[in-house]
């Protein structure tokens, strides 16, 4: 456990220029005192580790040293190679790269860890595609790959949700792959951070413009972050009803955009009852609607006659088109 610790450390600080014992103890989860006791270890065994005291010091290695030490363990090794999206590599034109890649780290690894790499490529397979196959159609993908590598001001026409289409001109920082469907991430002038689906992005233009990519920035973080504020965003319409036993494994792996918040005992006549979550109650109405008289509304009260109004009308329809 030690041995694989100081390994870690000794890595750190090949990658770090300089760091300090307290940002060590939290990225290795120990003690500052247990930092300092295994750079006594490293000091011992022959590491040229150096210790800058003062408010803007920390751990380093005498420059130029370097080590060709990787360290790598089984599970970490199994990490390394647990294959990535087939379908999104061939998206941004990677895939052989990706393979060749591959196969010159496998060739890389002692022999006795060689198989452990191939096997972990052959028992995990990651597949983001739907079962149906629906590929967006992304227009100026190329050109949006090459302006996050560039740094191009980009000027693009966008067609919102509503059908209302924009034009602006926007400073590319990453793509983000949400399932199988992409997301083009960019700043306006103002430093505003947008998200823009990539397929509804009709044109893109490359600007003879460069621009400064923030410092600051952190994709994934970003991504999380603005996922959480949208999620948090989301209008809910809650509907409490009872539901046949026969469709209750239905509502957990339905596709449309429902959720479960709770399921009830089944009551003695029958019965199931269930919380479900809609963003709106058109919605509901729709989803309720298609089980017929497999769902029974309780509340709102309003949306029962509501749903009744709705299969009237389908059943007119119907009766006056024989």
């Amino acid at each position: 456990m030690r041995g694989d610790r100081l390994v870690s450390i000794l890595l750190l600080l090949q990658a770090h220029r300089q760091i300090t014992a307290k940002e060590l103890a939290e990225k290795l989860e120990v003690s500052e005192r247990t930092i300092y006791r295994d750079m006594e270890a490293l000091s011992r065994s022959g590491i040229p580790v150096v210790a800058e005291r003062g408010k803007n010091g920390g751990w380093s290695l005498l420059e130029n040293y370097r080590t060709t030490l990787t360290g790598l363990k089984e599970s970490e090794i199994r990490a390394l190679f647990v294959p990535p999206s087939s379908q999104l590599l061939e998206d941004l034109g990677l895939a052989r790269t990706s393979e060749e890649a591959r196969n010159k780290l496998i060739a890389s690894l002692p022999e006795m860890y060689q198989e452990h790499a191939k096997e972990a490529w052959n028992r995990i397979h990651v597949d983001t595609s739907t079962w149906r196959n629906r590929k967006e159609k992304i227009n100026s993908f190329d050109v949006l790959k090459n302006a996050i590598w560039t740094q191009n001001k980009l000027k693009i026409t966008y067609e919102r949700a509503d059908g209302e289409i924009i034009d602006r001109v926007v400073e590319p920082l990453g793509l983000v792959a949400k399932g199988s469907r992409w997301y083009f991430i960019a700043s306006k002038d103002n430093g505003e951070i947008r998200n823009y689906r990539a397929s509804r992005i009709v044109s893109a233009v490359p600007t003879a413009e460069t621009f400064k990519r923030p410092k600051d920035f952190d994709l994934a973080r970003y991504w999380t972050s603005s996922t959480k504020a949208f999620i948090e965003s989301l209008p809910r319409f809650e509907v409490w009803a009872e539901v046949s036993p026969s469709i209750v494994s239905r509502l957990k792996f339905t596709d449309r955009f429902v959720q479960i918040a709770s399921i009830g005992d089944q009551r003695k006549e029958g019965w199931v009852p269930v919380k479900l979550l809609f963003d709106t109650e058109d919605e509901a109405k729709g989803y309720i609607l298609g089980f017929a008289n497999q769902i029974r509304v309780v509340k709102p009260k309003e949306l029962q006659n509501k749903i009744l109004n709705m299969a009237r009308a389908v059943l007119a329809f119907y009766r006056d088109g024989e």
